[in-house]
C-alpha cells in the first residue's frame, strides 16, 4: 500500500458513487419513483418527461404523502418505511424497499419534492446534485410530486453513456407500460413533451390494457390461461404466432407484481409455444407468477 491516509468519503460523494447501482439511465428514475409511487397507495399516477427523461422527470402521485419529519430523511442513504428488521427481508411484498433509491436520484440531479398528508399543510424540499435545501411550506394536495432535472448534468463521464432522447424514451415507456400491465386498480399517464404517449384508467382491466399497450387487434385475439398449486398461481394471456417477435420486448414475466427477466424463465417461454411460434422468436406475452412472499428472496441486486 501507498504512504497516503485513508479517509471516509464525503457522504455526496459517497452518494454519487451508489447511484451507479441504482440509477443506470432515466428509465431507472421512472421505475424507481413510480414503484414508490404504487407502494404509497396512489391510485393514479402521472409520468411527464422531456428530452427522454434527461432534461426533466415528473411524477405525481394521489398516494398518501409524507409528513414534513419524513421529507428530509427521505433523501438519506438506507431510509425506509418498508422494513425494520432483517426478518423483514423474508416477507418483503413492497416495490422500493432497500432505501436507496431517492437519495441516488438527489445525488445526480436537481430534485424537487412537494408532498402532502389528507388534512395536513404540505411541504417542499429542494436537492441540488446530493446538497439539500431547508424544507419549506407548499400548498400541495394529498399525494406526491416529484420533479428531476438535468439528470448526471454535472457527472458528465456518466451523461457520455447515455443514448439519443428517443432511445431513452422508449426505455422509460417500457417500464411503465411494465408496472400498467402488473399493477391493476392504478390509472397510468406517460406523456412526452406535453404527447399523451399512454393513458389506463384505475378501473382497466387486464384487457383494455393490453389493448393500451400492444393494440386492439392483437389484445382481441390473446387467449387467457390459469393454473393454480400449493405454491404458485399463474396467470397468462397470450396472443396468436403473427404477432411474434425475434426479440423478447414483448414477453412480460411478473412474479409477485415484479416485472423479472430471467433467462430459465425465458427458455421455458419459447419451450411452451414452439409448436406454434417460427423457431427463434418469441410470443406476445402477459405471465402473472403468484407465490408467498417468504419463498422469493428479493433481496438482489437492483438489476
Amino acid at each position: 500500500m501507498s504512504g497516503s491516509r485513508i479517509y471516509a468519503l464525503d457522504r455526496v460523494l459517497v452518494d454519487q458513487i451508489a447511484a451507479g447501482e441504482v440509477v443506470e439511465r432515466p428509465a431507472s428514475v421512472v421505475k424507481e419513483l413510480v414503484e414508490n409511487s404504487i407502494d404509497a397507495g396512489a391510485t393514479r399516477i402521472e409520468i411527464l418527461l422531456e428530452e427522454g427523461g434527461l432534461r426533466r422527470i415528473e411524477i405525481r402521485d394521489d398516494g398518501e404523502g409524507m409528513v414534513r419529519e419524513d421529507l428530509e430523511l427521505a433523501v438519506t442513504s438506507h431510509a425506509t418505511s418498508k422494513l425494520s428488521t432483517s426478518q423483514d427481508l423474508e416477507s418483503v411484498a413492497t416495490l422500493g424497499f432497500r432505501g436507496e433509491a431517492l437519495a441516488s436520484i438527489a445525488a445526480v440531479s436537481r430534485l424537487e419534492i412537494h408532498t402532502a398528508r389528507s388534512g395536513e399543510d404540505g411541504a417542499c424540499m429542494k436537492v441540488r446534485y446530493g446538497k439539500t435545501q431547508p424544507i419549506k411550506p407548499s400548498a400541495h394536495p394529498k399525494g406526491t410530486r416529484m420533479i428531476v432535472e438535468d439528470l448526471f448534468s454535472e457527472l458528465p463521464a456518466r451523461l457520455k453513456f447515455m443514448k439519443r432522447p428517443s432511445a431513452e424514451l422508449a426505455r422509460c415507456s417500457a417500464w411503465v407500460e411494465r408496472l400498467a400491465l402488473a399493477h391493476l386498480g392504478v390509472g397510468f399517464s406517460l406523456s412526452h413533451e406535453g404527447r399523451t404517449l399512454l393513458e389506463v384508467a384505475p378501473d382497466d382491466d387486464i384487457e383494455m390494457r393490453c389493448a393500451a399497450i400492444f393494440g386492439k387487434g392483437i389484445a382481441e385475439d390473446m387467449v387467457s390461461v390459469e393454473a393454480d398449486s400449493a405454491a404458485l398461481t399463474l396467470r397468462a394471456w397470450v396472443a396468436p404466432p403473427e404477432s411474434a417477435r425475434r426479440d423478447a420486448t414483448r414477453v412480460h414475466i411478473f412474479l409477485n407484481g415484479r416485472w423479472v427477466r430471467d433467462p430459465r424463465l425465458l427458455r421455458a417461454v419459447r419451450e411452451g409455444v414452439r409448436e406454434f411460434v417460427p423457431i427463434g422468436h418469441y410470443p406476445t406475452l402477459v405471465l402473472q407468477l403468484s407465490a408467498p412472499p417468504d419463498r422469493i428472496d428479493v433481496n438482489v441486486h437492483p438489476q
